[in-house]
């Protein structure tokens, strides 16, 4: 059984995009999501539609017009968002997997949150037609699932992929820099991911390095964007730029998606996402080409760090779920961690996933791997045959470590 997103297109049924004014002035759809119509036809049934954050433009997951789901995990934090609904429905037991958008990170951020897989494939991978946009250079169509045979298994039907003997990775890279963003002990993220590797594969494979640096030398494009994305000390300043390249090229295309709307509806929104969205709609025209320059020069620098089967380890989110209704000042510095670590996937276009690490202090804990533009085969499949190994290492922590 499935859920998805309201971001998808169902034939009879008006795609809300979280909002009831959006769901009041749209007609409802004459056609069904390639994305759904797949997994339909692969076995799925279909029984319902989920909650998401307004239009897709936050990784918390509250909803001031439906309601915030209620993470199963930490019911007094966030579920994550924006594919909020399709996670908590997942991690609740409710369905076997779900459908999520993840434009910025709205399926791994919840993933995370909620102590589940979260798969983000590599971008154009999968069909976006008859989901609403909120970027087109960043979209794509992801999936939740509890177990890593299912998550596969959906991903071979959603990808169109063959049946393939897992590959062992060449490399797996750990870049102590992206971890010192985290608030999670390492012992209970790097530590518990090295102990399994070695188990697997042997320490041989496992290098060291510094990707902030790295992107720094590799992506001069990225430069540009270097004071706008500084503004912080807890930060990296090349993988804050990132980060800044991104986020305005997402302003960019939202606004020209929903600007027209927007402007001519005037739509109730959620107070502490109304205005971003009028940002996004007031700003400036922009020089789009340096931005398709820096994803450009990104994915041609990860590409050559990680070769073919090469996996680039990192911290799905820098810190705890955060509590509902946190304060913004707080909520911005972990959303600014937070997209310095989601840009490196959404600017290469390369594919990720969130894998559950148990729980610490009570609170979910998450790890992610990543794998250059159409690996998404090798990637699963790695999943599948890491994942027991890693929950029995993660046992072993959260009970030496809580």
């Amino acid at each position: 059984m499935l859920k998805h997103g309201n971001r998808f297109d169902v034939d009879g049924y008006v795609t809300g995009f979280g909002n009831p004014d959006w769901k009041r002035t749209h007609s409802a759809a004459t056609l069904t999501a390639p994305a759904v119509l797949d997994v339909l036809e692969g076995g799925a049934t279909c029984v319902g539609k989920t909650i998401m954050d307004e239009m897709a433009y936050c990784i918390n997951g509250e909803n001031i017009h439906y309601g915030t789901p209620t993470n199963p995990c930490a019911p007094d934090r966030v579920p994550g968002g924006s594919s909020s609904g399709s996670a908590v429905a997942v991690g609740a037991g409710l369905v076997d997997f779900s459908l999520g958008s993840d434009t910025g990170g709205s399926v791994r951020v919840p993933a995370s949150y909620c102590g589940i897989l979260g798969f983000r494939p590599s971008h154009d991978a999968i069909s976006t037609s008859g989901v609403i946009p909120m970027a087109q250079s960043f979209d794509t169509v992801g999936w939740f699932a509890r177990d890593p045979a299912v998550l596969n298994r959906v991903g071979r039907v959603l990808l169109h992929l063959p049946n393939v003997n897992p590959v062992r990775p060449s490399q797996i890279f750990i870049p102590e820099d992206c971890f010192s963003l985290s608030s999670i002990p390492s012992a209970r993220t790097t530590g518990v991911l090295i102990k399994s590797i070695e188990k697997l594969f042997g320490g041989s494979i496992l290098k060291h390095v510094n990707l902030g640096d790295y992107v720094k030398e590799k992506v001069p494009s990225s430069h540009h964007f270097m004071a706008k994305g500084n503004d912080h000390a807890y930060n990296i300043p090349s993988l804050a730029a990132l980060s800044s390249s991104m986020r305005l090229l997402q302003r960019y295309e939202f606004k020209k998606n929903h600007a027209e709307w927007i402007t001519t509806v005037n739509p109730n929104l959620g107070p502490r996402l109304s205005e971003r969205i009028w940002d996004a709609v007031r700003s400036p025209e922009e020089n789009i080409g340096i931005y398709r320059s820096v994803q450009t020069e990104l994915r041609a620098a990860l590409t050559d760090l990680l070769k073919d089967e090469g996996i680039l380890v990192l911290p799905t989110v820098p810190g705890d779920p955060p509590k509902l209704q946190m304060d913004l000042a707080s909520l911005e510095v972990f959303r600014a961690r937070a997209f310095s670590l989601l840009s490196i996937a959404g600017v290469s276009g390369f594919c990720q996933v969130s894998i559950p690490l148990g729980m610490h202090n009570n609170l979910p804990v998450s790890i992610s791997l990543l794998a250059k533009h159409g690996s998404d085969a090798f990637l699963l499949n790695l999943v599948e045959a890491l994942y027991d190994t890693i929950q029995e290492e993660a046992g072993f922590a959260e009970k030496f470590t809580n």
